[in-house]
């Protein structure tokens, strides 16, 4: 099963708004706050890397207050 992190940059004041969107996500098995660089960080495992990058690019970067991310793809466990 294919699992990545994903670092989120939000606009200014949203994260507790982003943090609740993105726990909602199916496919999303954690999400925090996270200070430094990157607002948020979440854990997502998915079927395959077609349904990974489907929760990435249509579901995770298509939030209205999320400006960035970057994904990193977990090879092993």
């Amino acid at each position: 099963m294919p699992r990545a992190f994903v670092l989120v940059n939000v606009e200014s004041g949203s994260e507790d708004e982003v943090l609740k969107e993105l726990k909602s996500i199916e496919g999303v098995e954690e999400a925090y706050f996270s200070y430094g660089v990157y607002d948020l960080i979440t854990k997502i495992r998915a079927d395959s890397m077609d349904e990974l990058k489907e929760v990435v690019t249509r579901r995770i970067r298509t939030l209205s207050k999320v400006r960035s991310t970057l994904t990193l793809i977990m090879m092993e466990e």
